[in-house]
């Protein structure tokens, strides 16, 4: 593993400048949130293709087992 990422891995989280500022304003916050939750899905998102790319058995599997809850599910 290069140094670089030992270190950034290694350093504790700090709160982004912008954060100081969006405590103020109520609705700097709720769109700074929806930022962040909207980051979150795409990163999400794409660690889950990566998963399904890396794993194919797996993730054929889970879909197979999606498909049957969907066929089994009563309204």
């Amino acid at each position: 593993m290069p140094d670089g990422e030992k270190r950034k891995r290694d350093q504790p989280d700090t709160p982004a400048p912008q954060d100081a500022q969006v405590q103020q304003n109520p609705e700097e916050s709720d769109a700074a949130r929806r930022r962040r939750r909207a980051q979150f899905l795409r990163e999400l998102h794409e660690a889950k293709a990566l998963r399904d790319r890396v794993q194919p058995r797996r993730a054929r599997a889970a879909r197979m087992r999606q498909a049957m809850r969907m066929r089994t599910f009563r309204w």
